[in-house]
Formats: C-alpha cells, structure tokens, sequence
C-alpha cells in the first residue's frame, strides 16, 4: 500500500474548490484509472463505464452545438450580406445605372463574378441599348427561361435554382462563360402580360452554389428585385 501523502497546501486547495478536479477531463481520467488499478483487474466498475459513455455523448453534444452555433453565425452574415446589396441595388435613380449596377457594387458586396439579366422578348432586339447594357443584360426569344432552368428535363422550374457545371452558357455570360462553375438562377415574374425574366449569378468557385444549400435568402432578394424591375417597366 502507498504512503504517500498529498501536500497539505494543495489538499486545502482541493477540499475547498473541488470543482477544480470535476471540470479537469484530465485529472479526471487520471482518478478513474487509478481507482480502476486500486479495485484490481477482476472486477467491473459500472460507474466507470457509465461515465466513460457520458463524457462521449458530452462531446457528441458539444461537436453539435458548435455546428450550430458557426450555422447560425453563417446564416446571419449571408443575411446581412443580400440585405446589403437590396439596399445597393435600389440607390439608382436611372433605370440604366440600376441595371449596371448589378454586375458591379451589387455582384461585388454578393461576391460572385457575375451577375446577368436575361429577358425574353418578341420585338426586334434594340441594338443601341442591349450593347449600352450588354456585359449585364441579354435578351432571348419566349421559351428561353423555362429551357435554361430545366435543362432539358421535363420537371417544373422552381424560383430560385442552384447548380454546379463545367462552365456557364455563352448566350447568358458570353466571354466569362468557360470560366462558371456554378450559378444561382432566379425566375423572375414581371405580372401578368409580361414575358418572364432570369437573373443569373454566376461564379468561378465550384463550391459557391449546390443544389443542396437553403435558397430562402435568394428567393428574397428575387422577389425585391421583381418588384423594382414592375416599377421601371411601368
């Protein structure tokens, strides 16, 4: 048997702050073992075991609560990021730097590398305007939003779209096209007796846009956006 004894300084400090010991996963680990040696190979100690299997759902627990936690954070900064750049987007006062503002302060404060505008028509394109707003407005015949969005396939289109590709379609990002690696698609509704719109955000990082991530944020900021565009058009 062990005669070693404990300093009487750090025996006062232990008896008079216990939770010292109880909050140090060390220390305790060390206790256990110790007690687990003292009681001798043959026999189970149930509180041991049972702690053990608590200190691992602690760590479970705690592993969920920081993913939560840098969650919440992440969803606080992407909301405070489009509100950001609504409040840039509605400044102009002319409908012309409104629109080029989309591929310049707007698209930089969203951080992606474009930002396009496609609108449907059936009247003959005005060349002067369209090459006045060509690095962020396109037009294409009727059909070509609910083409672009489904892809071929024959599901409905949804508002807001997220997706991953090789590289972007020219007649919607022309020169940057090779260089898209995802892009968030916005179906835009001018009201009723108006063609539908798109709004392409387009990005070189793979990553930025996946079909798995929330899209509540960009479905905001493409209703605002509508309603600016409804104000214009009028």
């Amino acid at each position: 048997m062990s005669t070693a004894k404990i300093d009487d300084t750090l025996r006062e400090k232990i008896i008079s702050e216990p939770d010292v010991i109880l909050d140090d996963q060390d220390l305790m680990h060390a206790l256990i073992s110790a007690n687990e040696r003292a009681m001798g190979g043959n026999i189970v100690d149930l509180r041991g075991i049972a702690m053990e299997r608590l200190e691992h759902r602690l760590d479970r627990l705690e592993d969920t609560h920081r993913s939560v936690i840098a969650a919440a954070y992440e969803n606080l900064a992407g909301t405070n990021q489009v509100h950001r750049a609504i409040l840039r987007m509605l400044d102009p006062t002319e409908f012309e730097r409104f629109l080029k503002d989309l591929n310049g302060p707007v698209a930089d404060i969203l951080r992606v590398d474009c930002v396009k505008l496609v609108l449907e028509t059936v009247q003959e394109e005005n060349e002067p305007a369209v090459r006045r707003l060509g690095s962020v407005l396109s037009v294409a015949e009727p059909g070509f939003v609910d083409q672009f969005l489904s892809a071929g396939r024959s599901a409905p289109t949804r508002q807001v779209t997220l997706r991953q590709m090789q590289e972007g379609r020219r007649e919607v990002y022309g020169d940057k096209a090779p260089f898209i690696r995802s892009e968030a698609c916005l179906r835009l509704d001018f009201g009723a007796g108006r063609l539908p719109g798109l709004l392409v955000m387009g990005a070189e990082d793979p990553h930025q846009f996946s079909p798995q991530q929330g899209t509540d944020l960009l479905a905001f900021f493409a209703g605002v956006f509508e309603r600016s565009m409804r104000r214009w058009l009028s």
